[in-house]
């Protein structure tokens, strides 16, 4: 071997070290969505993921291969599909929702694993230490459960008339959904509000939950879910404008679609920043040196379409820090 090859195959090892260990096999990345086929905001995001990692140099099926598994939120196809995922034996996943997260530790406590969009990953022992990983988890989070109480208040800025509010939830994929609950009652005096849980899991369950509050003059909050809501969004968005029923969401994806308002952070930047842990773990980054990093912008997003068609007018402590959504 000529001098020259020789330092190309040492500086390829060095810029990517577990293609090196692999002895010539490119590497793999492994994807687990909590979502199911064909969910736009899903596969938007997930190319959003591929882009991050092309934009660091890795281009899908050229230096690193990529598998992508859509089970939906359902936690029993979650872990038949991490299982299948980890015999792929990739060199590092990615999960998007709390379910997913959790199939894959339990599949493996080797490959490494970067969540994306989770709600509070200490509240639901994911992770313990924040600043320094232990295990193979790390990534970013979404949410903190004291979120609901300013969903409850936006929602009550935009209808100020509500006098009761539904969390809306499928238990199945929001395991975390009992401490949003718990802080969303901690505001139901300040805000003149009576807060009930609504488990759902299905979408005559959740066209129930919408009747109800429609017949109480309620409003609802879509608490972040994992996958389960996307598959009835259409359906549902549509359904709370025929019922005249105000609803606040925690993805923007929502109220650009017909949704009445949104507050939350990136989620779509979220997946980028988890394509920039996977290219660290790539070239050879410890799970322990990549902390977990909480989401630290949110955005209130408003469809005026949508407020007028419910005879609401937006108020303007929210018109100087909305986007609104025409």
């Amino acid at each position: 071997m000529r001098r020259r090859e020789f330092m190309s195959l040492i500086g390829a090892a060095a810029a990517f070290p577990v293609l090196a260990r692999a002895q010539g096999r490119m590497p793999s990345v492994g994807v687990l969505t909590g979502n199911v086929p064909g969910d736009p905001g899903a596969q938007m995001r997930v190319d959003a993921f591929q882009q991050g990692l092309a934009d660091r140099g890795w281009i899908a099926n050229q230096n690193y291969r990529l598998e992508v598994r859509w089970p939906g939120p359902s936690p029993a196809r979650q872990q038949v599909e991490a299982r299948e995922l980890i015999a792929s034996a990739p060199d590092v996943l990615l999960s998007t929702s709390t379910g997913t997260t959790r199939a894959l530790r339990d599949a493996t406590q080797n490959i490494p694993i970067i969540f994306v969009g989770l709600s509070d990953p200490v509240g639901t022992g994911l992770v313990v230490n924040l600043a320094r990983p232990t295990g193979n988890l790390t990534g970013f989070s979404l949410y903190e459960h004291s979120m609901s109480g300013k969903w409850l208040s936006l929602l009550k800025d935009m209808a100020p008339g509500m006098t009761s509010a539904a969390l809306l939830f499928n238990p199945d994929s929001s395991p975390y959904a009992p401490f949003y609950l718990q802080a969303a009652h901690q505001m139901e005096g300040r805000l003149g509000l009576q807060v009930t849980g609504a488990s759902v899991r299905s979408g005559p369950e959740i066209a129930a939950v919408i009747d109800a509050a429609a017949r109480s003059g309620g409003g609802l909050v879509v608490l972040p879910d994992g996958g389960f809501f996307g598959t009835q969004s259409q359906m549902a968005i549509a359904l709370l404008a025929q019922r005249r029923v105000p609803a606040i969401f925690a993805v923007r994806f929502y109220a650009v679609n017909g949704g009445l308002m949104s507050y939350g952070a990136d989620l779509t930047q979220q997946f980028r920043d988890g394509a920039g842990y996977v290219d660290r773990v790539l070239r050879g980054a410890e799970i322990r040196t990549l902390p977990v990093q909480f989401a630290t912008r949110f955005e209130l997003v408003i469809n005026i379409k949508t407020a007028h068609a419910l005879a609401l007018t937006v108020p303007n402590r929210l018109l100087l820090d909305a986007e609104l959504i025409e």
